[in-house]
């Protein structure tokens, strides 16, 4: 056995003994520990700690905005589990027959990202603990101390209740062979993270959650009432430097209110490039990877300031600063048409609606296709056009994208940190992950009165119209 197996299967014992502890924990039992483990990592002085260790270690986002993350996260988590059926008879349908009962779905191994390395695992966390299951974490090497942190408050908030420590554990010296390790031993992975990790994660043999590409297009259409407008798509496209994978990445604006808007944005402290600071700034952002041939989003602009980005790319910007602009040209060509996970933000023109979606296509064709829309407009033409058109999996109207497409209280998404792109990228399923899909369910059939179906009542339309 390798050190890598004993590592992971050690976890994975204390993990299977901490479940078993809990196997006959009711509904009200369960639902204690998860508020128990929230309130931990959502009160103030332990997400201060949260928050400041995350961007000191990984030198990522910014520590305000990740107060208002696990704020946000974790109350959205734990609203959503108060109404949570997790324990037992769930569902009984008496003219069905069927009654379902939710059992645990095992070993839950989480990949938590290094752009959020505490929301990530206190939102999921929680999530996972509510289908009386447990959960290993696997850091990225560069948060270890950030997952840590936010662990030890949940394992707090779980031997305050008199449960189980290590129904939550984590990797301490993660690498990727462990990362696999871990993976091929549980009953269940969650991915949150870059495309690398997913793809690992679905190809690990263990069932699996993950994500596709982040790259919410907006749209902004002619009716949209420009200043709120502005306002969301600055509040989305800078909140902690673009770290969430629901950050703004294109805006695609109707030609008729294009120049208000982009001056409605340069007004909030985005600096519109000329063409000769786009091609610096493209320059920097990407760089040959390990094959030459190919460039790759450059890690150092990865959640990092707009000043600091436009300082490393040798561009002159003003002091106040939160994002850079820089006006698209051939959708899908054009460099900048794909994801960036960081504070810049593509423009581009369209006529009509219809334009408008086929610049979206060609977008998300580019970047990743699955993840969300934003669409600024009161049109319902308009809305159900982009919602019945586009391969995307949510579509957020006349809301600010990035604290919105994971479930806020504005809105009615489930709240969460991982968000499926469905088969368009490369996903299981195009739901927020949250607890539902961290039960199994089982299916009691009682027999009913047999119903009565003839060949007529089921063929009848079709012999009629097109003959037996």
């Amino acid at each position: 056995m390798s050190d890598d197996q004993q590592v992971i299967g050690n976890l994975v014992a204390r993990a299977r003994r901490a479940q078993e502890q809990i196997a006959d924990y009711t509904q009200e039992q369960i639902d204690e520990v998860c508020l128990s483990v929230g309130w931990q990592v959502y009160k103030d002085e332990n997400i201060r700690h949260c928050a400041r260790t995350a961007v000191e270690e990984s030198g990522m986002g910014v520590y305000e905005d990740k107060l208002k993350k696990h704020k946000v996260k974790v109350m959205g988590v734990c609203r959503d589990i108060l109404k949570a059926k997790t324990v037992g008879v769930i569902e009984r349908n008496e003219q069905t027959g069927i009654t379902k009962y939710a059992k645990p779905v095992g070993v839950v191994g989480a990949l938590s990202p290094v752009t959020n390395p505490t929301a990530t695992p206190a939102s999921n966390g929680v999530s996972i603990l509510q289908g009386r299951n447990a959960v290993i974490f696997a850091p990225h090497p560069r948060a270890v101390r950030a997952c840590k942190v936010a662990t030890d408050f949940m394992r707090e908030g779980l031997r305050k209740v008199g449960a189980p420590e290590d129904l939550v554990q984590f990797v301490e010296e993660p690498s990727i062979p462990r990362s696999q390790e871990l993976m091929s031993q549980v009953d269940l992975v969650v991915a949150t993270g870059g495309g690398a990790m997913v793809k690992a994660a679905y190809s690990s043999g263990t069932p699996a959650y993950g994500v596709g590409a982040g790259n919410p297009v907006i749209i902004v259409a002619e009716d949209a009432d420009i200043e709120d407008s502005a306002e969301k798509i600055t509040i989305s496209k800078c909140f902690d430097n673009a770290t969430s994978c629901s950050s703004d990445t294109s805006l695609v604006i109707q030609e008729g209110i294009y120049d208000r808007l982009r001056e409605a944005l340069v007004k909030r402290g985005g600096h519109l490039c000329s063409p000769e600071e786009k091609e610096k700034l493209e320059k920097w952002m990407w760089v040959p990877g390990k094959d030459p041939s190919k460039l790759n989003l450059n890690l150092g602009v990865v959640a990092k300031s707009a000043r600091q980005i436009a300082e490393d790319a040798k561009i002159d910007v003003p002091k106040d600063t939160k994002m850079l602009l820089v006006e698209g040209e051939t959708p899908g060509v054009d460099r900048f048409s794909g994801e960036k996970i960081s504070p810049v933000l593509a423009l581009w023109k369209y006529s009509d609606i219809d334009e408008a979606l086929k610049t979206a296509n060609k977008l998300y064709e580019y970047a990743g296709m699955g993840h969300s829309c934003g669409l600024y407009s009161f049109n319902q033409d308009y809305i159900h056009k982009v919602s019945s058109s586009l391969k995307v999996s949510r579509v957020m109207v006349r809301q600010s994208h990035a604290p919105s497409a994971g479930g806020n209280l504005w809105n009615g998404m489930p709240s969460t940190v991982t968000l499926g792109c469905g088969t368009w990228g490369g996903n299981i399923t195009t739901e927020n992950i949250h607890w539902k899909h961290f039960i199994n369910v089982t299916w009691l059939s009682e027999p009913i009165e047999p119903a009565k179906v003839t060949d007529r009542d089921i063929f009848g339309p079709i012999w009629e119209k097109y003959g037996q």
